[in-house]
Order: structure tokens, then sequence, then C-alpha cells
């Protein structure tokens, strides 16, 4: 077999290897990773249920990276403290260590049964749960025929003169090894696949059991690299930053003590491939028994070195749309919903500004409005735009779900804000020709007023927590505004009966403040349908 399809043979396993488990944490993610994420958020209280958390979450998905995420979503979000998030992040380097022991054993058998039951699982029910667990199976069947095509061409590619060229320059320098591990993973995104290869490498007898140790110290720093790159904000990348470090300084603790180490296993009956997956095990195990008493003042070392920035001074800049959250759907929801409630906020200001504006117009309140409705369609925009790139590897049935509610409430809120500026014009135009609101006209748009606060109010409880009470509470409110509006209309046009004069200086104008509050709770009322339409309930006609 000629050099070039050896080449071409390692390199095609190496990328199955590597798609088996994108495969794998993706789909597991795409059906479960919302409830997965609840989970971490409700039960990571302390320092020893988070460890086991990261084993086994880590143990599922088989990929630290995607639990590092999560956990650093919630750190950013300020729903989760950084000293558990360090330690579920101890127990996702362990997690991750099991993956590469249950895959080092013989799994020739296996691969076809993986892959025969994936397949089944996929086409048994047209269900996202059914296609997750599907794919996942059929993931893990790739990682292993991976494995099997990986010792194959391995065990030709021993022949090679260069291979072993190549292999020997790395016997010669343990940190050159380290520092090419490192590279290695960086570019792989994966500890479990680089370690893998690593175990294959030795197992074909191309290096000696020091440099494959010192492989896989460098695997396990280059492991942490991609969330530390990818962290968006100065606080998301205290995480990531604090698992880097304890993988630095157990790699520089251990590097000078390999020789004697290597010398000392040689005297047991291990293979040199399962050296390296035992030494990858026990290095996680041993740093997290050194680290967990010491997470508590690495947290405040980390939150002293990363501060929180100074939100920016226009609201419309998005704060929370991490470019990372893009990889793992439900993080990016939650991202979204974030600045989702931070739309509402600005949207909830621009009514009372505009009421004030009617009570006593004012240039600078009249600024403030036209600012808002900018920095709301600027962050309406962002909020699209984030949305339409989540999921890049599809989403499941809730998450698209979820992902239109949001979509639907930005919206809503964003054509709101447009009317409400164009009623603040309207005030201050009037303001300008020296007219003002009767207390007749004040007390109507104020009781409009409340009724669109308590709408918003309601349509924020039933976005955020799913609550079908409060949607259909909301959806009601239709009519109580348009009883008001009517109302108000009406005895309006009572009191211009009597005065004709009024007509030409007010009557156009408070029916046009009447008409428009209306159309304002009418985008406010419609955040109310996709909830109640999500959980199949009958909703009122539009």
């Amino acid at each position: 077999m000629s050099g070039t399809t050896l080449l071409l043979n390692l390199a095609g396993a190496i990328a199955l290897l590597l798609w088996g488990t994108h495969m794998i944490s993706t789909a597991l993610l795409r059906g479960f990773g919302t409830q997965l994420r609840n989970w971490m958020g409700r039960n990571l209280n302390n320092r020893w249920m988070a460890l086991l958390s990261g084993i086994g979450i880590t143990g599922v998905l088989q990929s630290s990276t995607a639990v590092s995420m999560m956990a650093t979503s919630f750190t950013a979000a300020g729903t989760l403290s950084l000293a558990p998030a360090l330690a579920v992040m101890l127990g996702a380097n362990i997690g991750s260590t099991l993956v590469v022991q249950l895959l080092s054993f013989d799994t020739s058998l296996a691969t076809p049964i993986m892959l025969l039951a994936g397949f089944i699982v996929y086409r048994l029910r047209d269900d996202s749960r059914y296609e997750s667990i599907g794919c996942a199976l059929i993931g893990l069947g790739l990682m292993l025929l991976a494995l099997g095509l990986l010792s194959a061409t391995l065990s030709h590619m021993e022949a090679t003169s260069v291979f072993r060229a190549v292999m020997q320059s790395l016997d010669g320098d343990l940190i050159i090894a380290v520092v090419a591990a490192v590279l290695l993973t960086w570019l792989c995104h994966s500890s479990v696949a680089v370690v893998l290869l690593i175990a294959s490498l030795a197992g074909a007898g191309m290096m000696a059991p020091v440099t494959a140790m010192a492989l896989v110290l460098g695997a396990n720093v280059g492991g942490a690299l991609p969330s530390v790159l990818s962290a968006g904000s100065t606080v998301a990348r205290r995480l990531p930053v604090g698992n880097l470090l304890i993988r630095l300084l157990g790699t520089v603790l251990l590097l000078p003590w390999l020789p004697l180490l290597a010398n000392q296993l040689a005297q047991t009956n291990l293979g040199p491939a399962h050296l390296v997956v035992y030494l990858h095990t026990a290095f996680n195990l041993a740093l997290a028994v050194l680290c967990i008493g010491l997470i508590e003042p690495m947290a405040n070392g980390l939150s002293r070195l990363f501060p929180q920035q100074e939100r920016p001074a226009d609201p419309g800049m998005p704060q929370y749309l991490d470019e990372a959250g893009l990889e793992v759907a439900n993080i990016g929801l939650s991202n979204a919903v974030r600045e989702a409630l931070r739309l509402a906020d600005m949207a909830s200001l621009m009514l009372n500004q505009v009421l004030q504006l009617f009570e006593k117009p004012d240039q600078a309140a009249f600024d403030k409005v036209r600012q808002l409705d900018h920095s709301v369609d600027l962050l309406s925009a962002a909020i699209r735009a984030y949305l339409a790139d989540i999921g890049q590897d599809g989403l499941s049935d809730d998450d698209a779900d979820r992902a239109q509610e949001i979509l639907m409430f930005v919206i809503n809120l964003e054509h709101a804000g447009d009317i409400l500026s164009n009623l603040a014009q309207l005030a201050i135009r009037r303001a300008r020709r020296g007219e003002h609101f009767s207390t007749f006209e004040m007390q109507h748009i104020q009781g409009l007023h409340l009724a669109l606060l308590d709408s918003l109010n309601l349509a924020i409880t039933a976005f955020l927590r799913e609550d079908i009470a409060a949607a259909n509470r909301l959806v009601s409110h239709k009519e109580i505004v348009r009883q008001l509006e009517a109302r108000a209309s009406r005895e309006h046009f009572r009191k211009l009966q009597n005065d004709k004069t009024a007509w030409a200086e007010s009557g156009d104008i408070f029916q046009r403040v009447l008409r428009d509050y209306r159309r304002v709770h009418h985008h406010i009322a419609a955040l109310g349908y996709p909830v109640l339409e999500r959980n199949t309930l009958d909703t009122p006609n539009l």
C-alpha cells in the first residue's frame, strides 16, 4: 500500500471518528438538551453534586466541550456560581475518560449492533426524541467502526520509514510531544478522539510509552482550548480559563516525573494502549481530588481576573448573544430569550415615556422615545439574525417551536415600538401648536395605558414561563381594551356634539390616539397565541 493511500485512509478514519463524536453530542443535545440544561440548573447546588453531574452528563453526551458550554452559559447568566461550575468541569473531564475507557475494549461485535439498532430506532417513530437516540447510536457505531479502520491503517503505517521518523522525533523531546498533542486536539475539538488515536499508535508500537503519556497530557490541555477561544464575554471566559489552568497545572506538575512513572509502569503487565487510557483517567481523577477543595479560592481569583464588564451605552446592542451558544440549540435559545426580555423592558419604558409626553410634553422625553425605538429595532434585528443561525445541525420539535415563539415575541414588540414612536411624534407635534389634552382625554388615555401595562406583564409571564393561564388572560384583555376604546370614543363624540369648535382642535387627534393604543395592544395580545397553540389548547378567534 502506497504512502498516499495510507495517509488518505488515516485521515478518513480520523474524520469518521470525529464525525461519530459530533453526531452523538449534537443528537442528544437536540433531543434532550433542554431537559439536561434545566436539570443542571436545578441540581448544581454543591460541589459534590456538581462533580457527579459533570461525570454523568459527559458520559451521556460524550463531549466535555458541550458540558463546558452549558455550564458557561449558566455562569454568564448568573444562575450558577463559578465554584460549582468549576466542579462540573472537573466531573466532565472524568466523564470524558470513561468514554475512552469504554471504547478502548474490543468492540468488533458491537459496531454492527449499534449501527443496526440506531437505524431501527431512528425509523421506528416520527418523533424527534427517537430520531435523536437513533442518531446517537449510529454515531457510536461510526466511532467504533472508525477505531477499527484506524487500527488496521496504523498496522500498515508502522512499516513506513517516514512515519517512524516522525514518531522518533517526538520521542526525543517530551515538551514537543505535549505541544503537538495540544495543537492536534485543538484542531480536532475532541480530546476523546485524540486520546483514542494516541492509544492506537501506542498499541501498534509506534512510540515509546513515555512519549504516549506526554501526548495524553497535551491532549488534556488542548481539550480545554476550544471553550476558551469561543467565549464571547469577559464573564464567560472565567470557567473555561479556570478549566484550562487546572489542566495546565496538572501537566506542569506531572511532566517532569513521566520518565520515572513510565519505568515503574513498565514493570506491570499493562499494554501500551491500556497504559494510555488508564493514565488519562488517573490524571483527571487526581486533578478532581486535588482541586475540588480549592474551587472557592480559584473562583474568587478568576472573578478578579475577569471582572464584570460595563454594560454598553446603547441598550440596542446585544449583551447575551454569545456565538458559542449557536452550536448548542438550547443555550442559544436561552440567550435569545434574555435579549427578548430586554426588548420587553424597553417597550414598557416607551409606554411610560409616551404617557409622560401626553401629560407634559417635553423634548427630552421625545428624544428618549426615539432613541428607545431605534434601540428596539437594532436589538430586534440582532435577535432575529441570531435565531436564524441557531441549530445549524437541526432543531428538535420543541426547540423549533420555542424559536418561533421568540421570533413572534420580538417581531410584535418591534411593531408595537413603531406605533409608540408615532404616538410620541403626535404628542410633540400637538404641543408645538400650543394644544394640550383635556382632563377628560387624559383620563381615558391613562386607563388604556394601565391596561396595556397589565397586558405586557401578562405577555412576559406567558412567554417566560409557558404560562397557559397568563396567556388566556392576555387574550381576554383584547375585549377589555376594545371596550375602553369604544366607551372613550362614544363619550368624546358626545362632548364634541356640544362644542362644535373643539372638533377641529382635538377630535381627530384623540381618535388617532385611541386607535393607536388599541393597535399596540393588538401586538401585545398576539404574544399569547403561540403559547396556547403550542400547548394544543383552543384559542379565541383573532
